[in-house]
């Protein structure tokens, strides 16, 4: 099993860890700042370095019994097992990962009562379908979402025991991907202070420490994709 540092320390861009496993079909880590592809979230690329080698990662993926396997690039040279590493993810490319996907968040929270029905976390681009069969204007939204950053809530994370979900299921908002079952705790995000946040959702992603990190966004486009399913795609302005 990996333990996955990035859960309690999103912004923790370079560590170490010990080789477990090591062959061209994934890199196993008694540790990793990598996040593992979930979720609609993109798994993390960055470097393993040791002495005498290094190996770019292209991608980390989830393993079996709770492992996570940072995946070598095509004919790179392998860390052996047992060795100390030092983590280093692409750390540009995890931020605006970062950014996009709490503005999702912030997104889901102004269309608050809307059922997610999916979602994509992207580097361009990034989007939500909701079960809204008349979103407001393109404008508006845009407007709101963007009020929603400038006013920089407080984001952070916090462990609660899952039956919570049963006495609390309005914190699940989407009917795609449901919280994971069977270890006992469920990992909430919050956006905002107090007891109104503006979003208080399950999630197992990585998120930036206040919403004016994200910067100004765009509303690119709505889609029509059903009777009632609007998706809705966003863009970071720069």
């Amino acid at each position: 099993m990996t333990e996955p540092l990035f859960l309690d320390a999103t912004g923790l861009r370079e560590t170490t860890a010990v080789v477990g496993e090591s062959a061209a079909e994934g890199i196993v880590l008694d540790r990793t700042i990598f996040y593992a592809r979930s979720g609609g979230q993109p798994g993390d690329t960055g470097v393993l370095r040791w002495e005498g080698g290094e190996t770019p990662i292209a991608d980390t993926v989830k393993g079996e019994a709770g492992a996570i396997r940072h995946l070598p690039a095509p004919g790179a040279s392998l860390p052996p097992v047992g060795a100390t590493v030092t983590l280093a993810i692409d750390w540009e490319r995890r931020h605006r990962l970062m950014r996009n996907h709490t503005a999702l968040h912030l997104l889901s929270a102004l269309l608050r009562g809307a059922a997610v029905t999916g979602g994509s976390v992207g580097l361009d681009r990034s989007r939500l379908d909701f079960d809204l069969p008349n979103p407001p204007p393109r404008e508006e939204i845009e407007a709101g979402l963007n009020a929603l950053i400038a006013a920089g809530h407080p984001v952070t994370t916090e462990w609660v025991d899952e039956a919570v979900l049963d006495t609390n299921p309005e914190l699940v908002r989407t009917l795609s991907v449901q919280p994971p079952r069977g270890a006992g705790r469920v990992r909430l995000l919050r956006i905002g202070a107090g007891d109104a946040p503006v979003d208080l959702q399950p999630c197992g992603g990585t998120h930036v420490a206040n919403t004016a990190e994200i910067g100004r966004v765009q509303v690119v486009k709505i889609e029509n994709k059903g009777k009632q399913n609007r998706r809705i795609v966003i863009a970071l302005a720069e």
